[in-house]
């Protein structure tokens, strides 16, 4: 497993992380942390080694360099880990706790283990010390909330090693030792500095430098943003803004003094841009969301932003996209901003702009992959082009980068409670993009957490069809995940809601989904009930292809239990179903089912001709695999009439057709990998 790379919702696996300029200082620190890391880590009931992973702590401050002093530690050691590292961020921006299942879901997508979805929080923990069990990794914590959090992701093994960082001491964990960082030492802390302005102006008046280096107290943070200051005044003396900061009138840290100055010679244009961009979903960044907050162009939001980076203020992130994050050290000080600079209209205003964009980006998205619809190519060519992408392979690219920025999107809309309208319409999109992109088996994890917010909106709002529809998309996920009382539950739940809201679809998809959850439970006289009330809505509403497949899952429900008479007229009513609405390949099916009876019910002449008669719509739907299941089928029933000879014939008709499939599908996989 390669080297990751952070994500500020959670986990993100790259390739290559881009490399970060040459560590500075901190000397003593890494020595120590190193030194911790040999230590014998004794369990203190046993005496023995403790059987779970090995954890170091770097407390510090936002802004005291804590994140990058784990990084440079983490590439020191990381020889010693043959299986990688993994990065996590355990807060948002804004301090909010991250749950502890949606970062083990995470790490565990980034492991390639499957997780399904809906799994809760224990199952999650549970499945990543399984997954860590056998491996050697270094596990980098970054901006742990509480020991809780960090005490469920740790290994059950102390071949890993877990680098937390954190604000304070994590009590609760045995055997921690914290690293608490203080400022950098001023060789480092000058170099820092020199960096940003050029090695000339810190030479000619290197007092002035060190007096700077004094005024922050040698804190990285607003030693970069004083950088920053200096960089964009070429003209400006060092020691003018070592006064500046000393001087700076108010209470706070050296970060917070840095940072007024640096904000207060922004023009008013982009102060107000800064000032937004505290509502950007989890701290992420792209123009688009900058063009959208603000109001402005791409192009202008993104030379604002690379502007941003050059002052210090924003950080750009190793991405295929241009992306930009947050510092968690400055997001508090933008929201208070805005909460004092403009007003609750303006911020409400700039997030629905910042909604109805992604929905849009999202619309986007999915159309792409419409390559065959005239409809959606139509409606491509209809947004501007800045929203479209030229290729479905870009806009994977982006749905996959900005993922976590979207589905923070999402969580922020739903809490918000003022945008719900907006919301919705980013969730469905989402979905639609998401299955466009993924598929829906690979999406499942996301559209469940996107499914359960449609769900808190639809309560919230009383919108009973939206509630119906949640329920049953949730339910549906269950179930494919042998959850299937859970799903019951929530099938039944769908019900009442689909019938609050009059939605006649939403009642007979119900019905018939309470239906299936009975028969694999096993209760198959509930099952025969319930699909016995749903076929009565389909069939009084003349839906005959929905009636079709139910008069076949009641058939089913009458095989499970015996009730062979019963299941012979259910999937004659199906066979004469699919015949009229002319679908031929489910006709084939059926007529196969009914024959599988016939041979239950111990009449194997009448099996043997309805088989045959399968076989024939099984060649008209071209399904060699049902044909040569068929023809099985049909030599086993010859053996048992005593005709070894023609069952022969059947058993050799069937190898060649399988034969002929695996050959058919061979070449279309060849034929795709090289497109």
């Amino acid at each position: 497993m390669t080297d990751q790379a952070v994500d500020t919702d959670g986990v993100r696996l790259s390739e290559d992380p881009a490399e970060e300029d040459r560590f500075l200082g901190r000397t003593r620190e890494l020595k120590e942390l190193r030194a911790d890391i040999e230590r014998a880590g004794l369990d203190t009931l046993s005496g023995r080694k403790a059987p779970r992973a090995r954890v170091l702590l770097i407390a510090g401050r936002p802004g005291s360099g804590r994140t990058a002093l784990a990084e440079e530690l983490a590439a020191q050691v990381a020889d010693a880990y043959p299986d990688g590292v993994l990065r996590a961020r355990l807060s948002e921006p804004d301090g909010t706790r991250v749950p502890v299942g949606r970062i083990a879901r995470e790490l565990l997508t980034r492991l390639e283990r499957a997780t399904p979805p809906g799994a809760d929080e224990d199952d999650l923990t549970e499945a990543l010390r399984t997954a860590l069990a056998d491996r050697r990794v270094l596990l980098l914590l970054d901006d742990a909330a509480d020991a809780e959090q960090v005490d469920a992701l740790l290994p059950d093994t102390p071949e890993c090693l877990a680098v937390v960082v954190a604000q304070g001491p994590l009590t609760g964990i045995a055997d921690v030792r914290p690293c608490t960082l203080g400022g950098l030492d001023t060789k480092s802390a000058v170099e820092l500095l020199s960096r940003h302005t050029g090695s000339v102006r810190i030479t000619v008046d290197p007092r002035a430098a060190e007096q700077l280096v004094e005024a922050c107290q040698a804190q990285p943070a607003a030693l970069t943003l004083a950088g920053g200051w200096l960089a964009a005044r070429p003209q400006a003396a060092v020691a003018d803004l070592a006064k500046h900061v000393r001087a700076e009138d108010g209470e706070g840290t050296p970060l917070s003094r840095v940072f007024r100055i640096a904000y207060a010679a922004l023009p008013s244009p982009a102060a107000r841009i800064l000032r937004l961009l505290s509502l950007a979903p989890a701290g992420m960044v792209d123009p688009h969301t900058a063009s959208a907050l603000a109001g402005c162009s791409v192009n202008g939001a993104r030379t604002t932003l690379d502007d941003f980076v050059a002052l210090g203020m924003l950080r750009a992130v190793d991405s295929p996209l241009p992306e930009y994050e947050v510092p968690g050290c400055l997001h508090d000080r933008l929201h208070a901003l805005a909460e004092t600079h403009d007003r609750p209209a303006e911020l409400q205003l700039a997030r629905a702009r910042m909604l109805e964009r992604t929905v849009r980006l999202l619309q986007s998205c999915r159309a792409v992959t419409e390559t065959d619809s005239p409809q959606a190519r139509e409606k491509l060519l209809d947004m501007p082009r800045a929203l479209r992408f030229p290729t479905p392979r870009a806009a994977a690219d982006w749905l996959r980068a900005r993922r976590p920025a979207l589905l923070a999107a999402a969580r922020l809309a739903v809490a918000d409670g003022e945008l719900d309208t907006l919301a919705r319409r980013l969730m469905s999109q989402l979905v639609r993009a998401m299955v466009a992109h993924f598929g829906t088996q690979a999406a499942a994890p996301d559209l469940y957490g996107i499914h359960r917010l449609v769900l808190d909106v639809a309560e919230r709002r009383e919108l009973p069809r939206e509630q119906a529809a949640a329920l049953l998309n949730l339910a549906d996920l269950d179930a494919r995940t042998g959850r299937t009382a859970e799903a019951l539950v929530r099938y039944r739940a769908a019900l009442d809601a689909g019938r609050e809201a009059n939605d006649p679809y939403a009642t007979a998809r119900a019905m018939e989904s309470v239906g299936g959850a009975h028969l694999e439970l096993g209760d198959y006289d509930r099952a025969a009930d319930w699909f016995g009330r749903a076929l009565a809505q389909r069939l009084a509403r003349d839906e005959r292809a929905d009636a079709a497949r139910v008069y076949g899952r009641l058939a089913t429900a009458h095989t499970y239990a015996g009730r062979y008479g019963e299941a012979l007229r259910g999937w004659r009513a199906a066979v004469a179903g699919y015949r009229r609405t002319g679908d031929v390949s489910a006709h084939a099916r059926a007529l196969s089912e009914l024959a599988r009876v016939q041979e239950y019910a111990g009449r194997p002449e009448e099996s043997l001709r309805t088989c045959q008669e399968a076989v024939e719509w099984a060649r008209r739907a071209e399904d060699l695999r049902l044909q040569a299941a068929l023809h099985l089928r049909l030599a086993d029933t010859l053996d048992r009439l005593g005709d070894p000879t023609a069952a022969g014939l059947q058993r050799g008709a069937a190898d060649r057709m399988l034969r002929e499939d695996h050959t058919e599908a061979c070449e279309i996989r060849s034929a795709t990998s090289e497109d």
